[in-house]
């Protein structure tokens, strides 16, 4: 009897306990969640690194607005599309400058670049609230400085071309233009989320390395399915900046368009990630 029992002990042992569907991201010999962080942390204010990452989010979407408004004024200058970039170069220019910009300053700022994403950040607690003011308030500055330089070099065709500001275009309706923002950014921030999982990084150390190709590649599809509707924003501070520059009315009659779809689409994809894709609970477990 007692050698059966061994048995019946060791066959157990093959076949540990399994946890419920859902639940292995939790696991505490898998990956432990790293804490949330704190929603105020006023000690960040006296810490270089803050400041150093809030200039290189300045500089990063300072440098993303002058690459990207030369590029659809370029195209809207061109007799026709074939005589240009067209639609396609113009996405292009959007998600390869997001690449490169994320590759650039992701170990110093995280490579946000993007009121959206750092608002959805912000909810999944990745960051305190006194960074991601400070963020969005840096890269809305870069925006703004990026579009100024552009028409400061070409004032006349600036705002005969447009400026590079997102309004919707005829034919569709303010809620398709808030549907495409909010479903857009979606896309964007879920992307940012799942390549920039802190548990991937820990499992696959490959991850880190590729996190801005995805990221760049879904700010080029994205561009591709809404430049046709609304010129594609999914970034407030790429708006704004247009906006603040070629300030003409219609540029603003759309604008909250272009805060509302895009803080949507981030708080969307924030709840989907943490909520339904790593099963993190409300409660941790004791």
């Amino acid at each position: 009897m007692e050698g059966k029992e061994e048995d019946v002990r060791v066959g157990a042992n093959k076949f540990p306990e399994r946890q419920p569907i859902g639940t292995s991201a939790q696991s505490d010999k898998d990956y432990k969640e790293p804490p949330p962080a704190p929603l105020f942390e006023p000690g960040e204010l006296s810490s270089w690194s803050f400041w150093r990452a809030g200039i290189a989010e300045f500089i990063a979407t300072f440098l993303f607005l002058y690459i990207t408004v030369l590029t659809v004024m370029g195209v809207k200058r061109a007799p026709n599309m074939c005589a240009s970039v067209g639609i396609q170069g113009i996405a292009w220019a959007f998600g390869g400058m997001i690449f490169a910009l994320v590759y650039c300053t992701a170990g110093i700022s995280g490579g946000h670049i993007n009121p959206a994403v750092t608002f959805g950040l912000f909810l999944a607690r990745k960051l305190s609230l006194t960074r991601a003011v400070f963020y969005i308030v840096m890269q809305c500055l870069g925006a703004i400085c990026g579009a100024g330089v552009v028409k400061g070099f070409q004032p006349t065709p600036y705002q005969t071309l447009g400026g590079g500001a997102n309004t919707v275009a005829p034919g569709y309706t303010k809620g398709s233009g808030l549907g495409a923002e909010i479903i857009g950014t979606f896309v964007l921030v879920y992307t940012v989320f799942s390549a920039t999982d802190a548990k991937r990084s820990a499992r696959d150390s490959h991850v880190p390395i590729l996190a801005p190709l995805p990221i760049g590649f879904a700010v080029f599809l994205v561009h591709l399915a809404t430049i046709p509707i609304t010129g594609t924003g999914i970034n407030p501070a790429r708006s704004l900046g247009a906006a603040i520059i070629y300030n003409k009315d219609h540029a603003w009659d759309d604008h909250w368009i272009f805060w509302v779809g895009p803080f949507i689409g981030a708080a969307l994809a924030a709840l989907y990630h943490q909520l339904v894709i790593r099963a993190i609970p409300f409660k941790s477990r004791s």
